[in-house]
C-alpha cells in the first residue's frame, strides 16, 4: 500500500514521530529518491545525538548507495556542520535531525551542493512522490554499480573555517557560559572555542537525545532560565544557548537578560557591513524595525522576506546579500555558502564584546531600539477564519496591510503580524511598537481577536 508522507515532509524538511510516522524502511527510500531527485552521483550525511538517528542516517546511506552515489558518512555533527561538509566538498547532503523537537521526533534536513536549500519547490516534492510510489511498489531498481560508504571527520576543518571568518585575534579574555542542552553544541563548542581567552562554563554538554534537563528550545523563555542563572552566578560576560542541532545561538548579556536576535541581526549586519560597505542584508518580517534601521544607517541595503530558512537562503543567491538574520535566531552567511550557522553569529558577539571594555548589555543597547512581543502562539482549529476577523478589524484604520507571509498589519507607532503554523493547528503573533505601553494594548487587541470563539 502507498505511504501517505503529506504528514512528516513539511515546507522545507522531513519530521515526524518514530517510527509511528516513518523508521529506516522509509529513511532508505528518502535516500534513493534524494539521489534521485538531485542527479547526484556522490552524497555527504551527518546526524545528531538522537537514539534513532544513526539507525536512519545509515539507512539513507544505503537507499543513496543503491542507486549508485557514493556517500560519505560525518557521523555525529551540527547542521551548520553539515552545510559546512556540502559546501566545502561540493556535495548535496543530508542532515538527520529535529531540531528542538522532542525526543521521539526525527527528521531529515537536505541540500544540493553548496548547501543550497532542498524545499517544497526545489525537489522536496519530488522526493516525497518518489517515496510514496516506492513505498507501495517497493524499493528502486539499484544501479548496476552501488555506491560505496565511507566515512570522514568534518569537525576540526569546519572549526578552522569558521574562525577563519571572524578575527578573534585581539579580543580580551571573557567568561562565557554555554548551554547545549545535552545537543550538538556540545559536541562542536569545545573545537571551534579552543585556543580562545575564553573561561567556558559549560552546562549540560552531555550528548543525550532524551533532553533530561530541557528542550533544546532557547527561544523558549523557560529553557534558558538555568543560564540565565548560571550566568549571574558565575559573573559570567555573557551566556549562550544552542538549539538541539546546533543550528541557532541565543544570546543572554551579563544580567542574565535575553538579547533579542534582532539586535543580533543587527550587530552582525553592522560587522559584515563594515567588511563589505554597501552590501545586501536579508531579514525576515518579524524582525525588529531597528534592523533595517541599522543596515541603513552603515550604508547597507535591507531587504524583507517571509520566514524560513529555505526563503532567507533563495533570497540571498537571488541578490547576493552578505547576511541574513531571522529573529528565531537563525543567521546566515555569504561566506558560508548562504547558509545559517548560529556558531559564527556567536563568533561575531564574541569579537564585538572582546574587542571593547564595554558590557555586552551597552553594546547592544544601541541595536535594541523598540518594545517587542515576542512569538505568541495560540491553538486555533480556523487559522483562516481567525486571521479574517483581525484583518477586518484593522482594514479599515490608519495602516497598511501585507500578505508576503501571513498578514502583516503597520501603523506609524506599531506593526504586528499574524501567521499560520506550518506544521501546528497555531497562530504565530509578532507585535512591535515604540513603547511598551502601546505594544501590550495592541498585542491584547489582536489576541482577544483570535481567542475569541463567537
Amino acid at each position: 500500500m502507498t505511504a501517505d508522507l503529506s504528514q512528516i515532509v513539511k515546507a522545507y524538511d522531513v519530521r515526524g514521530v518514530v517510527p509511528d510516522q516513518w523508521d529506516e524502511t522509509l529513511a532508505e527510500l528518502f535516500g534513493a529518491a534524494f539521489v534521485r531527485v538531485t542527479e547526484a552521483d556522490a552524497i555527504v550525511i551527518g546526524h545528531d545525538m538522537r537514539p534513532s538517528s544513526p539507525g536512519l542516517s545509515d539507512a539513507f546511506a544505503r537507499g543513496a548507495a543503491r542507486l549508485g552515489a557514493d556517500v560519505t558518512l560525518i557521523g555525529l555533527c551540527s547542521t551548520d556542520q553539515l552545510y559546512f561538509a556540502s559546501g566545502s566538498l561540493g556535495l548535496p547532503g543530508a542532515m538527520f535531525t529535529a531540531s528542538h523537537n522532542p525526543a521521539q521526533y526525527n527528521g531529515i534536513k537536505m541540500c544540493r551542493a553548496g548547501a543550497a536549500p532542498v524545499g517544497q519547490d526545489t525537489g522536496l516534492a519530488q522526493i516525497r512522490e518518489l517515496a510514496e510510489e516506492w513505498s507501495g511498489t517497493g524499493a528502486p531498481e539499484a544501479a548496476a554499480t552501488p555506491g560505496t560508504v565511507t566515512r570522514q571527520d568534518t569537525l576540526a576543518d569546519y572549526a578552522s573555517y569558521l574562525r577563519s571568518l571572524v578575527d578573534l585575534t585581539a579580543i580580551r579574555p571573557l567568561k562565557v557560559v554555554v548551554d547545549a542542552g545535552n545537543g550538538m553544541g556540545g559536541h562542536t563548542v569545545p573545537t571551534v572555542f579552543d585556543g580562545l581567552p575564553l573561561d567556558v562554563v559549560p552546562m549540560y554538554f552531555e550528548l543525550d537525545g532524551t533532553f533530561p534537563n530541557h528542550e533544546a528550545n532557547p527561544l523558549d523563555p523557560k529553557n534558558i532560565v538555568d543560564l540565565q542563572a548560571r550566568v549571574r552566578a558565575e559573573g559570567a560576560d555573557l551566556g549562550l544557548a544552542f538549539d538541539g542541532d546546533a543550528d541557532r545561538c541565543f544570546v543572554v548579556d551579563e544580567r542574565g537578560e535575553p538579547v533579542s536576535p534582532s539586535a543580533i541581526t543587527a550587530l552582525v549586519a553592522a560587522r559584515e557591513l563594515a567588511k563589505t560597505p554597501g552590501g545586501t542584508i536579508i531579514h525576515n518580517l518579524i524582525t525588529s524595525w531597528s534592523v533595517p534601521e541599522v543596515v541603513r544607517e552603515q550604508g547597507g541595503e535591507p531587504v524583507r522576506t517571509r520566514v524560513g530558512h529555505s526563503f532567507i537562503k533563495e533570497e540571498m543567491a537571488k541578490t547576493g546579500a552578505i547576511f541574513g538574520g531571522e529573529h528565531s535566531a537563525h543567521y546566515y552567511f555569504k561566506d558560508f555558502w548562504n547558509a545559517d550557522t548560529g556558531m559564527l553569529a556567536a563568533l561575531h558577539v564574541l569579537a564585538a564584546l572582546g574587542g571593547q571594555d564595554g558590557t555586552l548589555s551597552d553594546l547592544v543597547s544601541v541595536y535594541d531600539r523598540y518594545a517587542a512581543s515576542g512569538e505568541i502562539n495560540s491553538t486555533v482549529v480556523d487559522q483562516a477564519a481567525s486571521a479574517a476577523k483581525v484583518r477586518a478589524a484593522y482594514a479599515s484604520g490608519d495602516v497598511t496591510l501585507d500578505d508576503l507571509d501571513g498578514l502583516t498589519v503597520t501603523s506609524e507607532d506599531w506593526w504586528f503580524n499574524l501567521r499560520a503554523s506550518n506544521t501546528e493547528p497555531l497562530l504565530r503573533l509578532n507585535v512591535e511598537a515604540r513603547d511598551a505601553a502601546t505594544m501590550a494594548k495592541i498585542r491584547d487587541e489582536v489576541l482577544a481577536l483570535v481567542r475569541s470563539t463567537d
